[in-house]
Protein backbone atom coordinates (compact mmCIF):
# COMPACT_ATOMS: atom_id res chain seq x y z
CA UNK A 1 0.00 0.00 0.00
CA UNK A 2 1.15 3.79 -0.48
CA UNK A 3 0.75 6.06 2.37
CA UNK A 4 1.68 9.52 2.68
CA UNK A 5 3.47 9.92 6.22
CA UNK A 6 1.14 12.71 7.74
CA UNK A 7 2.70 13.29 11.46
CA UNK A 8 3.96 11.27 14.60
CA UNK A 9 1.19 10.30 16.52
CA UNK A 10 2.90 8.26 19.65
CA UNK A 11 5.61 6.30 20.58
CA UNK A 12 5.65 3.39 23.33
CA UNK A 13 8.12 1.11 24.67
CA UNK A 14 7.38 -2.82 24.51
CA UNK A 15 9.31 -5.25 26.23
CA UNK A 16 10.39 -7.73 23.61
CA UNK A 17 11.70 -11.44 24.36
CA UNK A 18 15.66 -11.78 25.94
CA UNK A 19 15.42 -9.27 27.90
CA UNK A 20 14.89 -6.32 25.09
CA UNK A 21 12.98 -3.36 24.71
CA UNK A 22 11.45 -2.33 21.73
CA UNK A 23 10.95 1.91 21.01
CA UNK A 24 7.84 2.06 18.68
CA UNK A 25 6.44 5.09 17.39
CA UNK A 26 3.67 5.19 15.03
CA UNK A 27 2.72 7.59 12.46
CA UNK A 28 -0.83 8.87 10.86
CA UNK A 29 -0.75 8.24 7.09
CA UNK A 30 -3.11 8.97 4.48
CA UNK A 31 -3.69 6.63 2.04
CA UNK A 32 -2.11 6.98 -1.54
CA UNK A 33 -3.05 3.59 -3.61
CA UNK A 34 -2.47 0.29 -3.43
CA UNK A 35 -3.44 -2.78 -1.85
CA UNK A 36 -3.31 -3.34 2.60
CA UNK A 37 -0.94 -6.03 3.10
CA UNK A 38 0.92 -7.70 5.86
CA UNK A 39 4.21 -7.17 6.32
CA UNK A 40 6.64 -9.84 7.28
CA UNK A 41 6.41 -9.10 11.55
CA UNK A 42 2.34 -10.12 11.02
CA UNK A 43 0.04 -12.51 9.81
CA UNK A 44 -2.52 -10.57 8.48
CA UNK A 45 -3.77 -7.06 7.85
CA UNK A 46 -7.65 -5.15 7.14
CA UNK A 47 -9.40 -2.77 7.86
CA UNK A 48 -11.77 -3.63 10.83
CA UNK A 49 -14.60 -1.31 12.90
CA UNK A 50 -13.82 -0.36 16.06
CA UNK A 51 -16.27 -3.18 17.49
CA UNK A 52 -14.21 -5.54 14.99
CA UNK A 53 -10.83 -4.62 16.90
CA UNK A 54 -12.21 -4.93 20.03
CA UNK A 55 -12.86 -8.56 19.77
CA UNK A 56 -9.25 -9.32 17.99
CA UNK A 57 -6.58 -10.54 20.24
CA UNK A 58 -4.41 -7.37 20.05
CA UNK A 59 -0.77 -7.05 21.98
CA UNK A 60 -1.36 -5.74 25.41
CA UNK A 61 -2.02 -1.73 25.16
CA UNK A 62 -2.06 -1.64 21.50
CA UNK A 63 -5.87 -0.32 22.03
CA UNK A 64 -4.94 1.51 25.18
CA UNK A 65 -2.66 3.45 22.93
CA UNK A 66 -4.54 4.26 20.23
CA UNK A 67 -7.40 5.39 22.04
CA UNK A 68 -5.41 7.57 24.39
CA UNK A 69 -4.08 9.20 21.06
CA UNK A 70 -7.36 9.55 19.96
CA UNK A 71 -6.94 7.46 17.19
CA UNK A 72 -10.45 5.71 17.31
CA UNK A 73 -13.48 6.71 16.31
CA UNK A 74 -16.09 6.67 19.38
Amino acid sequence: MLVEVLRSVGRVTRDGPGGVRYDIEDFLCARRGGTLRAGDDAMDARWVTRAELAALDTAPGVVEALTSWGLLPS
